[in-house]
C-alpha cells in the first residue's frame, strides 16, 4: 500500500505540472525530443542534461514501449575516473550498486531485488556486443569501459529480453566515443586525475572526423593504493575505432579493445573486526589478474530512406587469475610453527574464447497514412571457457601465480547459442501504438573433465554433461501520447540460463538433476514519463518482476544411509514495487529570464518487495532431513528502498552538484539471517546514507577543471557479504575520499 500511495502522489505531482503545459510546446533546449534516429552519437549532442529517454527507434533497435535511460557521461557531475555507479546512475531509479571495489575496474549493479554480482544480472554490451564472460554459462562482468571513454551509457529494464536475450535484469549497452562528434579531422584530449589514497589516472586519446571516416583512439592508466591496507591495484586500458564511409549508403567500422589490471585484495572481515576497524586488513597474499582483448567489425547499410541493416561480428580472449589465501576472515593467514612458512596459496585461472556475430534489420512501411517500425535480427554466439582451480600455490606472499602441483579442478565449458528476434511499431492512430515482439533462442551447453582428485591420485571426473534447450519468448509494449508525455506498459517473457557451476559438481557429494531447467519468468512494468517544456523531466513507473524455476541445492539421502546435495530449481520468487524519477527546474519554471544561473532539483526512488514464494530448503540434522520453505522470505541483496536526491547548480562556466544516497537495510542470505555468524559471511547488510559533492568549471571549450568530495560525512557502511572472492566476508565501503581532474582539448 505505501508504494501504491508514493506512485499515486509522484503522479498527481507531474499531472499538475502536465496539465499547466501551453499547447504550443517551446522547444527544450535541455533535452533532444527526437523519435527516430539512426546516429547514436547525435542523440543529445549539444544538451547539458545528463539523463535522457531513448528514442523509439535508435539506429536498429527499438525502445518504445520500455522502460529505458539513456546517460551522457560527459555531463555527469561524480567521479567517472573510477567508474563510480552510485553517482553515474544516480538519475536511473532503483538501481542497487555493490561498492566494494575501490577502483571501480569491476562494476556490481542490479535492479528489482536482483542480484548485483558483477552485474550479471544485466545483459552487458559495448557498442552492441557482449563483455562479459559467457553471457549463457558465466555472465560476469570483470571488464569494464573506462568511463572517460564513454560518450552514452543505454539502460533497458526488463523488456530487454526480447531483442538482447537473457538476463531478466535488462540491458547495458556503453557506447564509446567514436570520432563522429567532433567535427573535425584531429583532436587531441588529455585528463589528469588525482585523488585520495594514491590515486592517478591518464586519459590521452585522439579522434576525427572527415567526410570519408572517423576515428577515436585512447589509453588509460589508473593505479592506487586503496583506502586498505593490501589493496594497491594498476589498470591499464587501451582503445582503438574507425569507421570508413565507404559510400553514401555503407560505413564499415572496426574497433579494438584491451584492458589488463592487476589488484592485491585486502579480504574480508567479521563483524567484530569491521566495528573494531573498518579499514583493517588480515590478507596480505591475495592477487587477482585480468587480461582482456575483444575485436569487433561493424557494418551499416542503408538500402534505401526507410531500411537499414547493421552487422557486427566479434570475438572476445580473456583471462582470469587469482591467487591467495580464502580462508574466512576469523582464520588468521599467520605463519604455521610445523613449516616456519605461512601456508600455501590456492590458485584460480580461467580462460575465456568467445566469437559471435548479430544482424540487425529495420524497415519502416504505412499502412494508410500511419508510419510503422518493423526491427528484426539473428544472432549466433560461440564460448569456450576453460577452468582451472584449486591448484597448490607458494607460500609467499608477492604478485606471482606459481603452481606447486597440477589444478585440483579441470573443466572445459562450451555454449552455442542462435537466436532469431523481431518486434514491430503498430501505429493504431495518431497517439497509440502497440509494440508486440518475440524471440526464439536455442542453446546448447556442455561441460566437462577432472572435478578433484581421489585419495589414491585417481581422476574424479563429472559426467560429460550436454543441454540443448529451446526457448520461445514472446512480449508486447504499448505507449499513448500525451503531449509531450506517454503512458507506456510492457509485458516481456525472460530466461536466465543455467549457469556451468549448475553443471558441474563432485560426483561423490553432489547430485545433478537431469531435468534441470532454466529459470524462467516475466516482467511488467506500467508507467508515465516525458518532460514539460524546460523545466520538468519525469519518469513515475511500477513494476512486477516473477523468477521461477530459481536453481538451487537441497540435501538429500541415499539409500545406505549416505548424503548428498541435490541441485534442482527449488522454486519461485517474485519482486514488486515502483521506480520514480522527477528532475524539476524551479527556476525555468517560474522564472522567464534569470541572471543567477540555473538550480535543478532531482528525486530518483525505488521500492522494492523481492519475497520468495514456494522455494524449497532441506536441511540435514544428524541422521534425519529438516523440510522447510522459505515462502514470504526477503529475497536476499534486495533493500526495500533506494533514494536518490540532489541538487545541481549551474551558472556560466560552472556546474556544481550536491548528492544524497539512501538504501535500506538487507539480507545476505535467503534464510533472512539478522545476528551475524562469526565468519561475517551471513548477516544484516544495515542501511547507509552517503553525501557526494562534484563539480566542473570549463575556462573554455579546451580547458577545465572537475572535482569532487565523495562520502563528505564519511560514513561507516558495506554493501555485500561475500561468500568467496574478492572475500569471504564483509567488503568495507569507501570512506571520504576526493578526486581532481584538469582536462585540456586540443
Amino acid at each position: 500500500m505505501k508504494y501504491r500511495r508514493i506512485l499515486m502522489a509522484a503522479v498527481c505531482m507531474v499531472a499538475t505540472a502536465v496539465q499547466a503545459q501551453e499547447q504550443n510546446m517551446e522547444r527544450d533546449t535541455q533535452r533532444v525530443h527526437t523519435k527516430y534516429l539512426s546516429e547514436i552519437t547525435l542523440v543529445g549532442r549539444n544538451t547539458r542534461a545528463d539523463i535522457h529517454f531513448l528514442p523509439e527507434v535508435l539506429g536498429t533497435q527499438i525502445n518504445a514501449g520500455k522502460k529505458n535511460s539513456l546517460i551522457v557521461t560527459d555531463n555527469v557531475q561524480g567521479n567517472v575516473v573510477t567508474n563510480s555507479m552510485r553517482q553515474v546512475m544516480a538519475k536511473v531509479p532503483g538501481i542497487q550498486v555493490w561498492e566494494s571495489d575501490p577502483s571501480g575496474i569491476q562494476i556490481g549493479i542490479a535492479a528489482r531485488g536482483l542480484s548485483p554480482n558483477r552485474s550479471w544480472e544485466f545483459n552487458l554490451r559495448q557498442n552492441g556486443y557482449d563483455i562479459t564472460s559467457d553471457p549463457f554459462g558465466y555472465p560476469e562482468a570483470y571488464y569494464t569501459p573506462q568511463l572517460n571513454s564513454v560518450q552514452r551509457i543505454q539502460v533497458v529494464r526488463g523488456a530487454g529480453s526480447l531483442q538482447y536475450g537473457p538476463q531478466f535484469g535488462g540491458m547495458v549497452n556503453f557506447v564509446m566515443k567514436n570520432g563522429s562528434e567532433i567535427n573535425k579531422p584531429f583532436q587531441f584530449e588529455t585528463q589528469q586525475t588525482a585523488g585520495s589514497f594514491g590515486l592517478f589516472n591518464t586519459y590521452n586519446a585522439i579522434g576525427g572526423e572527415t567526410n570519408k571516416a572517423h576515428y577515436y583512439a585512447f589509453w588509460d592508466r589508473r593505479s592506487g593504493d586503496g583506502s586498505r591496507p593490501n589493496s594497491a591495484f594498476t589498470v591499464n586500458t587501451g582503445y582503438g575505432s574507425v569507421t570508413l564511409k565507404a559510400t553514401a549508403k555503407l560505413k564499415l567500422g572496426m574497433e579494438y579493445t584491451h584492458f589488463d589490471y592487476r589488484s592485491q585484495q585486502p579480504g574480508g572481515l567479521t563483524d567484530a573486526q569491521f566495528t573494531q576497524n573498518h579499514l583493517q586488513s588480515f590478507r596480505s597474499r591475495n592477487w587477482f589478474n585480468i587480461k582482456w582483448n575483444m575485436l569487433a567489425l561493424n557494418t551499416d547499410y542503408t538500402i534505401n530512406e526507410k531500411s537499414r541493416f547493421n552487422l557486427k561480428v566479434f570475438g572476445m580472449a580473456g583471462d582470469r587469475n587469482s591467487n591467495g589465501f580464502l580462508a574466512t576472515p576469523n582464520i588468521k593467514d599467520t605463519i604455521n610453527a610445523a613449516t616456519l612458512q605461512y601456508n600455501n596459496r590456492r590458485v584460480d585461472v580461467d580462460e575465456y574464447r568467445n566469437a559471435g556475430a548479430e544482424f540487425r534489420y529495420v524497415n519502416e512501411y504505412k499502412i494508410g497514412k500511419l508510419k510503422n517500425t518493423l526491427a528484426a535480427g539473428v544472432r549466433y554466439f560461440y564460448g569456450n571457457t576453460n577452468r582451472k582451480q584449486n591448484g597448490k600455490g607458494d607460500t609467499s606472499s608477492d604478485y606471482n601465480f606459481n603452481l606447486l602441483s597440477d589444478f585440483g579442478t579441470n573443466l572445459s565449458f562450451v555454449t552455442n547459442n542462435a537466436a532469431v528476434f523481431a518486434e514491430n511499431i503498430l501505429h493504431i492512430g495518431e497517439k497509440f501504438i502497440l509494440i508486440p515482439g518475440v524471440r526464439y533462442e536455442s542453446i546448447r551447453n556442455s561441460a566437462n573433465g577432472r572435478i578433484s582428485f581421489n585419495s589414491n591420485g585417481s581422476e574424479n571426473k563429472i559426467n560429460n554433461q550436454n543441454r540443448t534447450r529451446n526457448f520461445l519468448l514472446a512480449g508486447v509494449g504499448a505507449e499513448y501520447h500525451i503531449g509531450s508525455t506517454e503512458l507506456y506498459a510492457n509485458w516481456s517473457q525472460a530466461y536466465r540460463p543455467m549457469l556451468f557451476s549448475d553443471l558441474t559438481a563432485n560426483p561423490t557429494t553432489d547430485v545433478i538433476d537431469q531435468n534441470l531447467k532454466d529459470a524462467k519468468g516475466y516482467n511488467i512494468d506500467l508507467g508515465w514519463r516525458g518532460t514539460v517544456k524546460e523545466y520538468l523531466f519525469f519518469d513515475v513507473s511500477g513494476y512486477f518482476l516473477q523468477y521461477n524455476n530459481r536453481i538451487g541445492a537441497i540435501t538429500q539421502q541415499r539409500t545406505d544411509g549416505s548424503f548428498y546435495n541435490f541441485r534442482t530449481n527449488v522454486g519461485n520468487s517474485s519482486s514488486k514495487g515502483a521506480e520514480l524519477l522527477v528532475e524539476f527546474s524551479p527556476v525555468k519554471a517560474f522564472f522567464k529570464q534569470s541572471t543567477s544561473g540555473n538550480i535543478t532539483l532531482f528525486a530518483s526512488m525505488g521500492f522494492i518487495d523481492a519475497r520468495y514464494d514456494n522455494v524449497k530448503v532441506v536441511t540435514r540434522n544428524g541422521n534425519t532431513l529438516t523440510e522447510s520453505t522459505l515462502s514470504n522470505k526477503k529475497v536476499e541483496n534486495a533493500p526495500e528502498q533506494i533514494i536518490r536526491t540532489g541538487i545541481t547548480y549551474s551558472y556560466k562556466k560552472l556546474t556544481a552538484n550536491v548528492q544524497y544516497n539512501y538504501v535500506s537495510k538487507a539480507f545476505s542470505d535467503a534464510n533472512n539471517t539478522v545476528t551475524p555468524v562469526a565468519t561475517g559471511v551471513n548477516g544484516l547488510i544495515p542501511s547507509y546514507q552517503v553525501v557526494d559533492i562534484a563539480g566542473t568549471y570549463k575556462f573554455t571549450e579546451r580547458f577545465y577543471v572537475k572535482g569532487g568530495i565523495s562520502n563528505l560525512f564519511n560514513e561507516k557502511y558495506f554493501t555485500r557479504r561475500a561468500g568467496g572472492y574478492p572475500g569471504p566476508g564483509i567488503m568495507t565501503a569507501e570512506p571520504r575520499n576526493f578526486f581532481f581532474t584538469v582536462g585540456a582539448k586540443f
